[in-house]
């Protein structure tokens, strides 16, 4: 590629970065202005975060245009990736939404789940607006490879992380009792939570959601450190043999290990305290607070521990995939 080629390149990446911060820029000073909250926490409104939102749209603008007329200048691509940062904690609990809304059930707010879908484009445009003059290599597609032994220990670590999770909830699916709680107790707490039509159907098979999904994360896990996940195998019929598209497991892979790895960790913190005595946890739909607690552990230990597992398989997923450098005709 050519330097006017990537001169082109790196305008074009920027002007959408730039139209997209404008728009949400306005996003965010509309619902500052109208006091229409974008997190909720407890089942009521954090406000003034429109102010924040809108602060990042006008830099995300600035900075991006000041890319379209400079280029992307090292002190540009600083400020582009520290946005990218801001864009990307807007953005997170994305994931949650999206699986609210596969089983046909509402969002806490529209408006919120709007400001992280803008966010995670955001996230993708300066990114892409930061790296867009980079020099692409001569390269050539590797080969399928296996993971370190460090990104399967985590691939294992992650799987055994979601055994408790899983079993907690398929005994509650099949009827069973835990945490002082009934398989139908929880079926009706489900029902009264506004739960889906999909979503108390399974439960009434015995095939809870989230196990479900659970099943397809250790899927993933996997994936990513496996020659399958790089190539289609035989299993998958009219695919078999194919290359496996790089970001058809990194997506899923970034946006998961960014929402659940936080999300468990923090939500471990919480517990740590609340088991100390710091703070006292609520016990919501459970008997007492000691079975809400339990539930807490078995739940944030499978998030924190299987986030963290998918960071590190997507990282060697990243860089077993990468295209490797052609070397050039005559040289040792």
């Amino acid at each position: 590629m050519t330097s006017d080629e990537r001169t082109t390149r790196t305008c074009r990446v920027a002007r959408a970065a730039t139209v997209w911060a404008v728009l949400y820029a306005v996003f965010g000073l509309a619902c500052a202005l109208s006091g229409v909250s974008l997190l909720y926490h407890g089942g009521s409104g954090v406000p003034g975060l429109g102010w924040a939102v809108a602060a990042v749209g006008v830099a995300s603008a600035s900075v991006s245009a000041m890319v379209v007329l400079y280029g992307p200048r090292p002190a540009l691509r600083v400020l582009l990736w520290v946005l990218c940062v801001l864009a990307g904690i807007s953005a997170f609990s994305l994931l949650m939404d999206v699986i609210t809304l596969m089983f046909g059930q509402g969002v806490d707010s529209a408006v919120s789940a709007v400001n992280k879908a803008l966010a995670t484009i955001g996230v993708v445009l300066l990114a892409a607006t930061a790296r867009s003059d980079r020099q692409p290599a001569d390269t050539a597609v590797q080969g399928a490879s296996t993971g370190s032994w460090i990104a399967q220990g985590a691939a294992w670590a992650g799987t055994l992380a979601f055994v408790p999770y899983a079993a907690m909830k398929l005994l509650w699916a099949f009827g069973g009792t835990f945490a002082g709680t009934t398989g139908e107790e929880m079926l009706a707490i489900s029902r009264r939570n506004g739960a889906s039509g999909i979503f108390l159907t399974l439960e009434s098979w015995g095939l809870d959601p989230t196990a479900l999904l659970a099943a397809l994360g250790v899927f993933l896990l996997w994936g990513l450190v496996r020659p399958w996940g790089q190539v289609f195998p035989r299993w998958t019929l009219f695919l078999r043999g194919r290359r496996v598209p790089r970001l058809l497991p990194l997506a899923p892979a970034l946006l998961g290990a960014a929402t659940l790895a936080p999300y468990g960790v923090l939500g471990i913190g919480y517990l740590v305290l609340a088991a100390c005595g710091v703070t006292t946890i609520r016990r919501g739909d459970f008997p007492s607070s000691g079975d809400a607690l339990l539930v807490g552990w078995i739940g944030m230990t499978a998030f924190a521990v299987y986030g963290v597992a998918l960071a590190i398989t997507a990282h060697s997923y990243w860089l077993r995939t990468r295209p490797a450098r052609r070397m050039p005709a005559g040289t040792a």
